[in-house]
């Protein structure tokens, strides 16, 4: 995993030139910015175990046939599972937030998580949906502007939901 810093030096080193002004621009950005993402984690964070919750709910009631008997997911230990698996996908949205690169949820999260639904004869559709009513709470809750750092958020909450886009899709 790289943080946004490494990614722009690794690439400027292979091409073996100093960092554009539009690299510095974009990394200052960065930093300009560093308060409102530490806000959103800690937003996000703060209120990982509702944001699941209230979204498994919504699930179960949007798709209760698969949580119903007979249902993929309606075991205990299935049921646990997804909520356990919409935690680590939050949980991997953070740092990606905070890093400001999705890298680390691609390889630590999503890699192989289809493959791991289509084996467990989970339905991909279910978990996305899942995923995107996370993502409904988490920007409703991390665009709150009380007592957070003043500003315009528009980009990171734009960077938030693609993040959670980027595990609804590959979980179908």
């Amino acid at each position: 995993m790289l943080d946004a810093f490494s990614k722009v030096v690794e690439q400027a080193d292979k091409k073996g030139s100093y960092l554009s002004d539009n690299e510095i621009n974009g990394l200052s950005a960065l930093v300009s910015d560093s308060n409102k993402r530490l806000d959103v984690v800690n937003r996000l964070t703060s209120n990982a175990s509702s944001i699941v919750a209230n979204a498994y709910r919504a699930l179960v009631a949007e798709r209760a046939e698969i949580f119903n008997a007979g249902g993929a997911c309606f075991h205990n230990r299935n049921q646990a599972a997804c909520i356990r698996d919409l935690g680590f996908v939050l949980r991997y949205v953070t740092y990606s937030v905070l890093a400001g690169d999705a890298s680390v949820m691609d390889d630590r999260c999503l890699n192989g998580l289809r493959e791991t639904y289509q084996a467990l004869g989970t339905p991909g559709d279910a978990v996305a949906s899942g995923i995107k009513k996370m993502k409904d709470a988490a920007i409703a809750i991390a665009n709150d502007s009380n007592g957070i750092t003043r500003g315009d958020c528009s980009q990171l909450m734009s960077e938030v939901a693609s993040y959670f886009d980027r595990a609804a899709a590959a979980v179908v």
